[in-house]
C-alpha cells in the first residue's frame, strides 16, 4: 500500500482541481455504522427490515416506528471528523480540492471545515415542517420522543433522501458540475454499488482517476491507481500543502 500512497500523493501534487467523491467508508472511521457491512444496519435485526423502515411509504404510514428507528441508529452526534474529514478540509485550503461530493447524511466533513459540499442523501442536521417549513436542529429531533411535532401541529421531517425519494435536483447539478471539470476524481470509502449516487463519477473527464476503499469496486478496473485500505490510513498518510 506504501507504493500506492507514494503514487497517490503524485498525483495530488500535479492536480488543482480534485474532487472527492465518498461514502460510508469515510464516516465508518468515525465511528458510524455503514448499512452492508457484517455489522452494518441491514444485518441487524428489527421488526421491520432497514430498508422499508427508511423508505417514504414507512415514513408516511409508519411515522413512529421511522422515528424511533431513525433516533435509535442513524443519529450519532457524538461522531467527530476523523483524519480524512480533516485532510480533505486542509486540501481545500490549499486550493487543490474543489469539492467533496458524498453519500453520507452526518455533516461530518463541514465539521472539519470543508466549504463546498454536495451532499447526495441530504443530512440529519437539516429538519423541517412538512407544514409550514419551520426548520428545526437534529439535537431538537434527538431530544423528542414518537413523533417530533412543529408549532403549528406539522411533522417535522428530516432532510435525508429516503428510498422512493429522489435527490435534490440543484445538489445533483451542483455535484455533476464538480466532477465534470474535475482534472482528478478520488473515490473513496464507497462500494459503488447504490445508484444513482454511483454514476455520478461516470461524469469525470479528466486525467486521474482514484479509488481508495477496502475491497474491491466496479471502478477499479478503469481507474488510474487503485488503494486498497481504509480511508483514514491512506489520508492519514498524505500532505495536503505541498506546493
Amino acid at each position: 500500500m506504501n507504493d500506492g500512497i507514494e503514487k497517490l500523493q503524485s498525483m495530488i501534487d500535479e492536480s488543482r482541481n480534485i474532487v472527492f467523491f465518498g461514502g460510508a467508508g469515510v464516516s465508518t472511521e468515525s465511528g458510524i455504522p455503514d448499512f452492508r457491512s457484517r455489522d452494518g444496519l441491514y444485518n441487524q435485526k428489527y421488526e421491520f427490515p432497514p430498508e422499508s423502515i427508511i423508505s417514504h411509504t414507512f415514513f408516511a404510514y409508519h411515522t413512529e416506528e421511522f422515528f424511533r428507528f431513525y433516533r435509535d441508529r442513524m443519529l450519532f452526534l457524538d461522531a467527530q471528523p476523523n483524519v480524512a474529514h480533516v485532510f480533505l478540509a486542509r486540501l481545500e485550503r490549499a486550493g487543490r480540492l474543489k469539492a467533496v461530493v458524498t453519500q453520507n447524511i452526518d455533516g461530518l466533513h463541514q465539521a472539519a471545515g470543508s466549504k463546498n459540499v454536495f451532499e447526495l442523501h441530504g443530512s440529519v442536521h437539516r429538519n423541517y415542517c412538512t407544514r409550514c417549513r419551520r426548520f428545526y436542529s437534529v439535537e431538537y429531533i434527538k431530544s423528542t420522543e414518537g413523533i417530533p411535532r412543529c408549532a403549528c401541529g406539522g411533522i417535522i421531517k428530516p432532510d435525508v433522501v429516503l428510498y422512493e425519494e429522489g435527490l435534490d435536483d440543484a445538489t445533483v447539478r451542483g455535484a455533476v458540475a464538480a466532477i465534470s471539470s474535475a482534472d482528478m476524481l478520488i473515490v473513496g470509502g464507497t462500494s459503488l454499488v447504490v445508484y444513482p449516487a454511483a454514476g455520478f463519477i461516470d461524469y469525470f473527464r479528466g486525467r486521474r482517476l482514484v479509488v481508495v476503499n477496502r475491497t474491491p469496486t466496479p471502478a477499479d478496473a478503469r481507474a488510474d491507481l487503485v488503494v486498497n485500505g481504509g480511508i483514514a490510513e491512506v489520508f492519514g498518510s498524505l500532505k495536503a500543502d505541498t506546493v
